[in-house]
């Protein structure tokens, strides 16, 4: 039996026969009711939905193995007495029923923490701003073109904890990882990604800094023997190398690094010793926009130690992209449109604003996560035709590109919807032949919809409805 094979019959041994809660029945902890059913029957569920709003399935598997339900606005008052508490993501570990229990004796753990601590195989984790997807799922099909078994998991593919049994240490597991996974994380994976730095989700973290301490999480825990692939054009990221104990790589499109992996001139290049190497053209990658060619260049450097670069090329030439990230829909009378939804914050937004060279019809606006849109100004006027807008942020995203023409003494129409279907119409009314209408709402999804994947399919559903 492997040394990791032996830390996970050690932890299935502590955990025999415990009181066990978990916080938040979502996807990352469904898994675990059917695994912590081999080794106890003492598992308490809490949820602050009340029974009538759970999901009918989740509901079915609790019953089946007779475990507790403790639902409803005031669920963490009974978390008293426990041994082991699995929190999901959106639950911040901090607060003072979980802290309590920590301080009398409680382990505080997750699903993606004992997955890391408990893997046999080699782990890459990535994490940023944004980029987060494209970057995973990119570096998981250079290895599966590499030859190498996969998992994919994280904020993406499915909970990995209870594979942790079929998994060898030929095998590579990679991870997209969030802030909130990475908050009081205590272990690091063995190459860890970090694609950019900006403020995001500010109504769940206390400060920036503290949404900055957890990404750091990723690389902290790392040996000496750590590879972090870091963002040289990030200021956040680049002073991040300081702290790594083991191996920085970065990439680049801004700056002609000593070592690393660069944008430059329309090709994706490898510098080792300032000596720059083509590696593939912009024109060969499915992909649009600066921001994913820097994907790649991490994808690159996260995985150039494990697969050739004939290899990596193959792999990058035939990535077709991920849904919800400049996806293409369709085009009706010349103008083309884009499914962007993943643009959950100002800076994914204006990304997506700058990887096209047409003019743009550009519908935004969403739940409000606190953050400052005045940055967005400019680049919607650089790029945008007419603005539509919805949703919670509207006002903020009016105000500050209303501020900035003012400035530059412009004038932009702007029009203001109350639903996404309105807002489609009014987008197909007034975009005009060689346009784009890009739906990149700068903002999260829940004022209307439960994620931005279940909001950029409803807006697919509806464009694909227009008539031509």
């Amino acid at each position: 039996m492997s040394e990791i094979n032996a830390k996970l019959e050690e932890f299935e041994r502590y955990i025999k026969g415990k009181k066990v809660a978990i916080i938040g029945l979502g996807v990352s902890n469904m898994p675990l009711l059917e695994y912590l059913h081999n080794f106890t029957d003492n598992v308490y569920i809490f949820d602050k939905k009340n029974l009538e709003d759970m999901n009918a399935e989740a509901i079915k598997q609790v019953n089946k193995y007779n475990f507790n339900l403790v639902l409803g606005p005031d669920f963490l008052d009974h978390l008293v007495g426990f041994d082991v508490i699995f929190r999901s993501p959106s639950c911040r570990p901090d607060i003072p029923p979980i802290e309590r229990e920590v301080e009398r004796g409680a382990v505080l753990t997750s699903e993606i923490e004992l997955l890391l601590q408990t893997c046999p195989g080699k782990i890459i984790g990535v994490t940023g701003s944004d980029g987060k997807t494209t970057t995973t799922s990119l570096i998981y099909s250079i290895l599966q073109t590499g030859g190498y078994r996969c998992f994919l998991g994280g904020n993406i593919g499915i909970p990995l904890f209870t594979k942790v049994r079929e998994m060898s240490k030929e095998d590579i597991i990679v991870l997209e990882l969030s802030s909130f996974q990475l908050m009081d994380m205590e272990v690091s994976p063995d190459i860890a990604v970090i694609t950019n730095i900006s403020p995001n989700h500010l109504d769940i973290h206390k400060s920036y800094e503290e949404y900055i301490d957890s990404k750091k999480n990723i690389f902290k825990y790392q040996s000496d023997s750590g590879i972090v692939v870091l963002n040289y054009d990030n200021e956040i990221t680049r002073k991040f190398a300081n702290e790594v104990n083991g191996k920085v790589k970065f990439f680049s499109s801004k700056e002609k690094i000593y070592d690393g992996v660069i944008y430059e001139n329309g090709m994706i290049k490898n510098c080792v010793n300032n000596i720059r190497r083509h590696i593939v053209s912009t024109s060969d990658i499915h992909l649009r926009g600066v921001h994913n060619f820097e994907n790649v260049c991490a994808a690159i450097a996260a995985t150039s130690s494990l697969v050739d670069i004939e290899l990596q090329v193959k792999a990058i030439k035939e990535f077709k992209g991920v849904p919800h990230r400049l996806e293409y829909v369709r085009a009706i009378k010349g103008v083309k449109w884009y499914n962007d939804s993943i643009g959950t914050s100002p800076t994914r937004t204006i990304a997506g604003l700058n990887s096209f060279d047409e003019k743009i019809v550009l519908i935004a606006g969403g739940y409000d996560k606190h953050l400052d849109y005045t940055p967005i100004a400019k680049p919607i006027i650089d790029n945008v035709s007419k603005l539509i807008l919805m949703g919670d942020t509207a006002p903020k995203i009016h105000e500050a590109v209303k501020n900035e023409l003012d400035i530059q003494h412009k004038k932009m129409p702007i029009y203001n919807c109350e639903t996404l279907e309105e807002a489609v119409n009014k987008a197909n009314e007034v975009a005009t032949y060689n346009e784009i209408v890009l739906f990149s709402p700068a903002s999260a999804s829940f004022d209307l919809f439960k994620n931005f994947e279940e909001r950029g399919n409803k807006f697919k559903e509806i464009v694909n409805k227009l008539p031509r």
